[in-house]
């Protein structure tokens, strides 16, 4: 009996999604939760499963598509029902249907030449071909993509050596790619990162591209941001040699307690939760003429995407223990590249911190995520000459880790003492620390 596939409704605000994209196409055989297709919402990028095992006979909205939530925008037949009709199929791309049709009796025309080189960057690499019947799905296929793996690479441990999405996730961790972990630290790895072949140019359409609804909504409420708040900026070398130390010794063991890797980006949360417990009105929110000081520290952590940017939120960091707040981290930062995130994960935040150092930066000028009243920017980690005093006053110049942190403020609410006071006591929590990680 045919299945409806509905438009689900990705939390209770949410009334419409937009379809991003089939990973299906009618007459493909799905499994139960396998994914189906892509949608953007208000909220968050999702990739929907598959409610149902059998085939999909009908897809009713093209991509770029808008659809109210519980209307149905696809139908699955059972697995043993015939093919769909080619009336139903989806029309194909027009630029297939420019190529006429041979006449009866006329000789095949000649196949398609290879893509030119600036094409190259839409195929996926080549693998042997003693491995060309790789098993993986449509996700495990876009991650290697995405990230220039070749699936040959990668050992399968799922049925009849299916590649899962755990083995990809596995092999990147391995690979130790900056690709692979965006809340990892800029600074250098000690071990050097397996060389990676350059990626294929990227092609430059010609022609004006609409943006993606996601892209339009960061548009929106960047431009909201910025008209609204008087953005003010505060910025403070910090020393993070003690950390650099720290984590260095104890990354090992941490990992194997705890089942997460000690990135730099959980000792940059406690610090700021700390403070913003000092310093409550860092943390608090402008409502009309009222000023909310929030209970507690939703904190968000801003993850960049191949298709934007997005910002999941740590709720109630105050009450969280160091592993607990790193394997939170984490496990947000990798929900949020695969698109498994709820709407009830990406809203609520109350202070946010955004690594733009992952890409060299030495600081950013980040702008609010509203209706907080500040965000917190984290440069590049990078060794450099510093002149240290010892208790006697005598100077010397030794090497350390040194990074910047940049506080972007909503002057309405937050004077330049108070941004001082809060840049001042994270300062010294990170280079004086003395906390047990666990």
């Amino acid at each position: 009996m045919p299945t409806d596939v509905l438009m689900p409704q990705m939390g209770e605000s949410i009334m419409e999604g937009t379809i991003a994209k089939w990973l299906k196409k009618p007459g493909d055989a799905v499994e139960v939760d396998e994914p189906l297709l892509e949608i953007s919402t208000d909220k968050v990028d999702a990739e929907i499963p598959s409610p149902v095992a059998g085939i999909l006979t009908e897809i009713r909205f093209a991509e770029g598509v808008t659809v109210d939530v519980n209307t149905v925008i696809a139908i699955i037949g059972d697995a043993n029902a015939a093919a769909p009709s080619p009336a139903k199929a989806p029309p194909q791309p027009a630029a297939d249907a420019s190529i006429p049709a041979p006449a009866p009796g006329a000789a095949k025309p000649p196949s398609p030449a290879p893509p030119a080189p600036q094409q190259a960057a839409a195929v996926e690499p080549a693998v042997p071909a003693d491995r060309r019947g790789i098993r993986s799905s449509p996700l495990v296929r876009r991650i290697a993509r995405e990230h220039h793996v070749e699936l040959a690479r990668v050992t399968g441990s799922g049925s009849a050596g299916r590649i899962t999405k755990d083995d990809i996730l596995a092999y990147l961790s391995k690979r130790s790619s900056p690709e692979v972990d965006l809340l990892q630290s800029s600074a250098p790895p000690q071990v050097p990162p397996v060389p990676q072949a350059p990626a294929p140019p990227q092609v430059v359409p010609a022609e004006p591209v609409p943006m993606t609804r996601m892209r339009a909504i960061i548009a929106e409420r960047m431009v909201e941001s910025k008209r609204i708040a008087p953005h003010a900026y505060s910025v403070y070398k910090v020393d993070m040699t003690r950390i650099v130390r720290l984590r260095e010794r104890l990354r090992d063991g941490f990992e194997q307690r705890h089942g997460v890797k000690l990135t730099y980006m959980p000792f940059i949360a406690a610090a700021a939760v700390q403070a913003l417990g000092r310093f409550p009105i860092v943390n608090a929110s402008l409502e009309g003429a009222s000023i909310r000081y929030h209970q507690g520290v939703h904190l968000g952590i801003a993850v960049a995407l191949e298709w934007g940017l997005i910002v999941p939120v740590v709720r109630d960091a105050q009450a969280r223990s160091f592993p607990d707040l790193a394997r939170t981290i984490a496990e947000l930062a990798a929900r949020a590249r695969t698109k498994k995130l709820q709407p009830d994960e990406v809203g609520g935040s109350t202070f946010t911190l955004t690594n733009s150092g992952l890409f060299g930066d030495e600081f950013g000028t980040p702008i609010i995520n509203q209706p907080e009243s500040a965000i917190l920017a984290i440069g590049a980690l990078k060794k450099e000459p510093a002149v240290l005093t010892d208790a006697e006053g005598n100077d010397a110049i030794a090497i350390r880790s040194m990074q910047h942190f940049c506080l972007g403020l909503d002057h309405r609410l937050i004077d330049g003492a108070d941004a001082g006071k809060f840049m001042t006591d994270f300062k010294k929590t990170l280079e004086g620390w003395d906390r047990e990680i666990g």
